[in-house]
């Protein structure tokens, strides 16, 4: 499943912070302390591109051009929006220029094309509706989203919301391109006359929002009329709407009994037998769906026919209750009558796509006939002999130049098959992975290994291809919450995550197979936290913090796992941070304090150092320097770079831009003594990567404008063979990789 990361704030201005540094006692300021240092004039060229891992999050919308052969859009709930090129059988991103500040218009809400305009794109952005995340926003093209032109909306969207795979939410009136509709969650219907460039509430709608968050679940055009899904609605009253001349809505009249309490999740048009398609579930999803149906209306004389594939509720083989609702749903504009539904949310039978050739008299299962090819995206198997047919699937479509082309995406993937029987992963270039670890060790096959959300951790042999043993296993993690290998013996690596059977592992051979710790803390299952093991492998410290927050003191493992004795003197919930060349050194800040602590006895006990740093902020990050003992850079988000070189004694203010947020090391330039230093900043400018070749006195931004990918604050790390190469993790968009050009 997808995870729903935390949110993700704009940077503020770091002038009240920075003046509470003015009274620290082991604050040693030098003489370029207070210098704000800008990047060099002339930055380097560099390419970036994807580490392949291949999709690993939900897809939630797939729209076929219903003009032009071979094109197709795609939107993700957090990883932007994407174009399909069927000549090269290729996803290529749309919206990577969005930066840090706009982290929060990654999430693409819905979008839509004109048919008359083949040219044209527009997508609704906006991942979080809540209080705290900023208005969405409307990006409208003229060349198929190689471009754009921005509205900024006063009211939220939320592609990252329940119901994100309901829609489409956003729709040009098919009697007039320069009108567009936008439905939301909390703020109705909006319409534009300008497409796209300024909005205003449809005043005729006559739904009033309510408090679930959902609003309008979907727009559709049936010939020349509009129909809207209606989310709010109380149980008794209509919950799908009409307009015919783009004025006046009205209830759409006789609507199925039973379908008042359920929610409108997707509809599609067969203008052959002028059949409008709707399925229905009693929750928005794509999580806690237990029950729904499929609907059909004749357009032209309004009479509704249930053609519900299977009704929910009955009983597996295993005894379980068959509960789910239906999603995705698609018309093939070939053949009449000719029908995909998907189901969601079946946890027992698993979800499947149900297809019909007579109108929905008669449906088949497609999975009971599918054959699955992996192979190029193997993580897919999840630990298993063969993978699943699918799950949270909301997405469905089918190619109108093609009839036996259909797609549907998944929590993880998108599939597709040519024959309605084959099916294999059809996500090139689509990478949508929330990045939670990366390390990139100094020998070995592999120059990266990966701990993300939802997929655990990933061995990447090669870059351009996804890793081919799939998920780490022995056991499997959802989510990695812990990764470090041992400085001086790079072999030996661990890994502690969210599972199943057990939350920790150990590696012997650089991370390609592994063994599970022989036993755990018990706060390992409920509250697994980031990991550490020191120079030469001997000693793990692991750190437990709650899903709510709450923090807990660390633990320590002298044999692989098998036994573990609590640290006192640990800051709780701090990250452990191993000293590259001392195996019996340890360190960990607290952010809560501002203190740095160290320990010098292997991580029995923990002493404090330093005092008086930068806290209160969860966006602080302690970074040992390869190869040295006791060299230790502490990255701030409101109050830039600070260094000590002795064991964090003591620390003193580095050059830099005013936050740095993530920070790491590669290769040293030709004739440097000191590694390159990367970090991803902000000048008063932007928040952009950074990477510094003489020990911080200088820094020059290595990404650009068309790269900037949204919230990129988790971490980033140079390659150690390789001079320049940079790993970077992004909250959406997988892990990208820079090399000088």
């Amino acid at each position: 499943m997808h995870a729903s990361p935390l949110s993700r704030r704009s940077v503020l201005a770091g002038t009240a912070a920075a003046a509470a540094l003015t009274a620290v006692p082991a604050l040693q300021r030098t003489a370029h302390a207070a210098e704000q240092a800008e990047p060099a004039a002339g930055a380097p060229a560099y390419r970036w591109r994807n580490a392949v891992i291949g999709g690993t999050g939900f897809i939630t919308g797939v729209l076929f051009h219903p003009a032009v052969k071979g094109l197709a859009y795609a939107r993700t709930d957090i990883g932007g929006a994407y174009r399909w090129d069927d000549r090269t059988a290729r996803w290529t991103p749309l919206t990577d220029h969005l930066g840090w500040d706009d982290w929060n218009l990654l999430g693409v809400e819905a979008l839509a094309v004109d048919p008359a305009h083949p040219d044209r794109l527009y997508l609704a952005l906006g991942t979080y509706a809540q209080s705290w995340a900023g208005n969405g926003a409307i990006l409208r093209s003229e060349d198929r989203g190689a471009t754009w032109t921005r509205t900024d909306l006063t009211v939220k969207l939320g592609a990252n919301d329940d119901g994100r795979g309901a829609g489409e939410r956003l729709l040009v009136d098919p009697r007039d391109s320069d009108t567009l509709w936008l439905g939301t969650r909390h703020d109705g219907l909006l319409k534009s006359t300008d497409r796209g460039a300024t909005w205003a509430a449809a005043r005729t709608f006559p739904a009033t929002p309510g408090a679930t968050g959902q609003g309008v679940t979907l727009l559709v055009a049936a010939g020349r009329t509009v129909y809207a899904g209606w989310g709010d609605a109380d149980g008794t009253s209509a919950n799908l709407f009409r307009t015919a001349d783009g004025a006046t809505w009205e209830p759409v009249p006789g609507q199925p009994a039973g379908t008042a309490a359920k929610v409108p999740i997707r509809a599609a048009y067969d203008r052959h037998t002028r059949e409008l398609y709707v399925t229905y579930a009693d929750a928005p999803g794509p999580n806690g769906q237990s029950d729904g149906s499929v609907h059909k209306l004749a357009t032209v004389t309004g009479q509704w026919t249930e053609v519900t594939p299977v009704k929910p509720g009955g009983t597996t083989s295993d005894g379980s209750t068959d509960s789910f609702g239906y999603g995705g749903i698609a018309v093939d504009a070939r053949r009449p009558g000719t029908v995909v539904v998907s189901t969601n949310n079946r946890w027992a039978a698993v979800d499947t796509l149900y297809r019909t050739t007579d109108g929905g008299r008669r449906w088949t299962s497609l999975k009971d006939t599918a054959v699955f090819d992996v192979s190029e995206t193997p993580y897919l198997r999840w630990g298993e002999d063969r993978p699943k047919f699918g799950w949270w699937i909301q997405a469905v479509a089918v190619d109108p130049y093609d009839s036996r082309h259909v797609v549907y995406g998944t929590g993880a993937t998108l599939y597709g098959t040519r024959d309605l029987r084959h099916w294999a992963p059809q996500i090139r270039g689509l990478e949508e992975t929330s990045v939670r670890q990366l390390i990139s060790p100094p020998t070995g096959q592999a120059h990266l290994i990966s701990g993300c959300g939802d997929i655990g951790v990933l061995y990447h042999e090669r870059l351009t291809a996804s890793p081919s043993r799939g998920m780490a296993t022995n056991p499997v993690f959802g989510t990695a919450t812990g990764l470090a290998l041992a400085a001086a013996r790079p072999s030996y690596v661990v890994r502690t995550g969210w599972g199943d059977h057990g939350n920790g592992a150990y590696s012997e051979d650089g991370g390609r197979t592994w063994a599970p710790f022989a036993a755990q803390p018990a706060l390992g299952k409920d509250a697994p936290g980031p990991i550490a093991t020191n120079a030469d492998g001997s000693v793990l410290l692991w750190v437990f913090v709650h899903w709510d927050g709450t923090k807990y003191p660390a633990h320590r493992s002298t044999d692989n796992g098998a036994t573990w004795s609590e640290v006192p003197s640990f800051p709780k919930g701090a990250t452990p941070v191993a000293d590259p060349a001392d195996p019996m050194r340890f360190y960990a800040y607290d952010t809560d304090t501002g203190t740095l602590f160290a320990s010098t006895d292997g991580g029995r006990t923990f002493t404090a150092r330093a005092t008086g740093l930068p806290s209160g902020d969860s966006q602080l990050e302690l970074v040992a320097a390869p190869g040295r003992s006791g060299d230790l850079w502490l990255s701030t988000k409101w109050n830039g770079l600070y260094r000590s070189t002795d064991g964090g004694a003591s620390f003193s203010k580095a050059a830099g831009p005013w936050a740095s947020y993530t920070l790491g090391f590669g290769k040293a330039a030709d004739g440097a003594a000191y590694p390159a230093i990367y970090m991803v900043g902000a000048t008063e400018a932007v928040t952009a990567v950074y990477r510094s070749d003489d020990e911080a006195r200088t820094w020059v931004r290595i990404n650009d404008d068309a790269h900037q990918w949204g919230w990129t604050g988790e971490t980033v790390v140079g390659d150690p063979r390789v001079y320049g190469r940079v790993y970077l993790a992004t909250n959406g968009r997988g892990i990208q990789y820079g090399e000088p050009v």
